[in-house]
């Protein structure tokens, strides 16, 4: 790190305490560095002392030396984000710690933590009264921009905040990232596939069945009510986080493992992405949530059948599913390959599966068909693990720091280019555009009962 002021916009909020400000910390221990300030702005009427002490229980192994620091250079303005005379004043306040500090040639990193209807105002906002400038890629020090999903709502107010944002910056001085772009095993998708010989040639149609991506969470949506409710499964991880997985999986070798070398392959993978059907559902006491409106049809509970009819991957299904308050929490790719045919007399059930667990428990299983010990022609089913936290530890609260210290080397791969989001929202809105019926289910469950309908419909046999 060099010399670095970071502006952070929703710094109240729940992202910042438990995700942000703790990443910040790693980071300034990381590189010992004091070449830097971090001003916060939001609504709320609240010292800056009490948004560190929130976030405090989500650092490990707090050092005093470090935590002193943070409280040295760390402030808080209360903004109302579409008030420009709030932005002269800190835009002010911005140079005062910047002089005190002596950060006069710091870089500039804005963070956008606030909900997506704000961007817009923000973005102009920070223009206008100078907090932010637009300069070229090459210039030092540098100005960048990194705006938290979702990136608008639907298409039609992704494209608005896009256009809104291109009047006052450049592309290359916006990042729209996805943190699970750098969890650790999800960069290492890539790497495994275009490393190994034994599994380059067996990716395509010819020797995959189907792909199944799911993203379950035990928890409710607690008090993200508000958000929630405008939102629903499909709009909060399907469009994001679970494309992204699905683009990376299906795309083709790019030149190189890195920028827009990445972006370019992502893109082509979600253009051609066909829905099929889909199926929804809302656990039962979601309507008791805090801000959610009565009799809400939001939905809690998706699943959706896509295919990428592309060379590659034409006929492939590619099933995705996730939902809250259900029974256990994970995200992991199976990627289920054809059954060969069979020369034996009891032939074995289950076809090869390649499982990618990006959490909570990160790494790959392969399972084979070995022969039963002790039996002629009996035939198990065995695994062929790689723990990769049980090597190299969980790294789960490290995504955070990762996209940071990507931001700060111009890294654009951590960024979601627009062509990126356009073609994921084109899926979601195909997906949304048919009402369907809503089926309820308790929390702990494993979803809707009515899903095996939709099962049957499709031949579906989720791997658990």
């Amino acid at each position: 790190m060099n010399e670095y002021v970071i502006v952070i916009f929703g710094a109240s909020g729940d992202l910042v305490k438990r995700k942000l400000l703790p990443a910040l910390y790693s980071l300034i221990t990381k590189h010992d560095t004091k070449e830097f300030c971090i001003v916060g702005a939001a609504f709320d009427d609240i010292a800056a002392q009490e948004i560190l002490e929130r976030a405090k229980k989500y650092i490990p192994d707090v050092q005093d030396d470090v935590w002193q620091l943070m409280l040295e250079r760390f402030s808080y303005q209360r903004l109302d984000f579409t008030n420009r005379e709030d932005y002269d004043a800190l835009s002010a306040h911005v140079n005062q710690k910047k002089k005190a500090f002596k950060l006069m040639k710091a870089n500039t990193l804005i963070y956008f933590a606030a909900a997506a209807n704000f961007f817009c105002d923000i973005t102009r906002l920070c223009g206008e009264s100078g907090l932010a400038k637009r300069v070229s890629v090459q210039h030092l020090p540098w100005t960048r921009l990194v705006y938290e999903k979702p990136f608008g709502y639907d298409l039609n107010s992704a494209h608005k905040i896009n256009d809104c944002i291109s009047q006052f910056f450049d592309e290359d001085q916006i990042y729209r990232i996805d943190h699970y772009l750098t969890k650790e095993l999800v960069s290492n998708i890539a790497l495994v596939r275009f490393t190994n010989a034994m599994f380059e040639p067996l990716w395509n149609n010819r020797y995959i069945d189907n792909v199944q991506i799911i993203l379950s969470e035990e928890e409710s949506i607690g008090n993200r009510g508000l958000y929630y409710d405008k939102s629903g499964a499909i709009s909060d991880v399907m469009q994001n986080h679970m494309l992204e997985l699905l683009a990376i999986v299906g795309m083709e070798a790019p030149k190189q493992l890195s920028g827009n070398y990445l972006r370019d392959e992502r893109v082509k993978v979600l253009e051609h992405v066909q829905v099929i059907d889909a199926f929804v559902g809302q656990y039962d006491t979601y309507s008791h949530e805090e801000y959610v409106a009565p009799g809400s049809k939001t939905e809690t509970f998706a699943a959706a059948y896509l295919r990428i009819e592309n060379k590659r991957w034409s006929g492939v299904p590619f099933y995705l599913k996730t939902g809250k308050c259900l029974s256990k929490k994970e995200t992991i790719i199976h990627i289920k390959f054809k059954a060969v045919d069979c020369l034996l007399a009891k032939c074995p059930i289950d076809a090869n599966v390649l499982t990618i667990e990006v959490s909570p428990q990160a790494g790959f299983s392969l399972r084979l068909n070995a022969k039963k010990p002790g039996k002629a022609n009996d035939v198990i089913p065995v695994n062929m693990d790689f723990c990769h936290s049980c090597i190299f530890g969980k790294r789960e609260e490290q995504a955070y720091q990762t996209l940071l210290e990507g931001v700060i080397r111009g890294e654009q791969s951590v960024s979601v280019r627009f062509d990126e989001i356009e073609y994921a929202w084109k899926i979601i809105d195909a997906i949304k555009k048919d009402e369907r019926a809503i089926y309820s289910y308790p929390c702990g469950s494993g979803g809707p009962v009515e899903i095996e309908d939709f099962n049957k419909k499709h031949g579906i046999r989720w791997i658990s």
